[in-house]
């Protein structure tokens, strides 16, 4: 009986250890992952918002890059070229235990991953390089199939699950989750480059990269083309299209990768032409902090366990299949 007794009590503690090993893992302040190349190729990066404490998750040498947090902090999508071409992968918060998504490979590239708010499914980017076409899949974890829901780039799914903001034809615009209609934010007058959308927490607002000035005719020179691509920045709007505002300044090298903070404060940065820098702006202030510094740094994806799940899905949104939908 005692024998018994021990062992039992020696499973317990190992469960609770293997459980508690699990949690340990999840974030309990916010962190920001991003991309680095400062060691020769690109690899995922964590920081804290303050951009002290940089450390490198992947540590692989081939190309691992464009990660994003689970709404739950627990996982993390990102993409590598480990298999031969980019696709996507999913591993734990410390960077252990990266495994592929899908089981089959592509010619093509998966890339640029978004989640869904209830983490059951995400959005990608298929890139078909031999013919540059650009589409949006939506994927389910578990899965190996994955459906094409329209054309565009630089997908983000909404808080409350019912649009995803993505690019098409260069223009902002939103993708009902339901009905597959897509709604351009801003007037039709505006320039045709808007791209990488981020939303806010509660789904209000909207930061990414636009350029107001006009695309130069082709067969301009490089250094034309180089001037006009540098204009391109930082803007915030609201979801209905309205309070269009400029947020960094066009002096300087472009300002691309724009990620809203979880409580809608501070807005995340790259700037940089030949060397790359992470930035972040106080939408409010106009302060702007200078968080890394190697030249080799891009991208962002900012979690905070204080705003994890804040918006709850609604899950006649969630639910409904896209099969279903085009029966209709």
């Amino acid at each position: 009986m005692r024998v018994v007794l021990i062992f039992c009590m020696m499973i317990f503690v190992l469960m609770c250890g293997g459980v508690y090993q699990v949690f340990a893992k999840v974030p309990t302040t916010p962190k920001i992952l991003f991309t680095s190349t400062r060691d020769g190729n690109r690899e995922v990066y964590m920081m804290n918002p303050d951009g002290s404490e940089q450390v490198n998750l992947t540590q692989h040498p081939a190309d691992d890059l464009r990660a994003a947090w689970s709404p739950t902090g627990e996982q993390i999508l990102f993409v590598s070229d480990r298999g031969g071409t980019r696709d996507l992968y999913l591993m734990n918060p410390d960077g252990s235990n990266a495994r592929r998504v899908f089981k089959f490979k592509i010619e093509a590239w998966r890339t640029n991953p978004t989640w869904s708010p209830d983490g059951k499914r995400f959005v990608y980017t298929y890139v078909d390089r031999n013919i540059i076409k650009f589409d949006l899949y939506l994927g389910t974890f578990g899965e190996q199939d994955a459906e094409r829901i329209g054309g565009g780039i630089f997908p983000a799914w909404s808080p409350d699950g019912s649009e995803i903001a993505c690019t098409v034809g260069g223009r902002l615009t939103l993708l009902n989750a339901r009905t597959r209609k897509e709604t351009r934010i801003l007037p039709n007058k505006a320039a045709t480059w808007q791209r990488s959308p981020s939303w806010s927490a509660a789904g209000d607002k909207l930061a990414f990269v636009f350029n107001p000035h006009p695309l130069p005719p082709v067969g301009v020179p490089q250094e034309v083309w180089n001037a006009w691509q540098a204009k391109q920045t930082i803007y915030i709007v609201n979801r209905d299209g309205t309070g269009l505002r400029q947020l960094v300044e066009e002096a300087g090298p472009q300002a691309i990768y724009p990620e809203l903070s979880p409580d809608g404060s501070e807005v995340l940065y790259t700037q940089g032409h030949a060397a790359f820098n992470i930035f972040k702006v106080d939408v409010n202030s106009g302060l702007r902090t200078q968080l890394t510094h190697t030249g080799r740094d891009t991208g962002g994806d900012w979690f905070d366990p204080a705003y994890a799940l804040l918006v709850s899905p609604q899950p006649e949104l969630l639910t409904t299949t896209w099969g279903e939908r085009k029966k209709e």
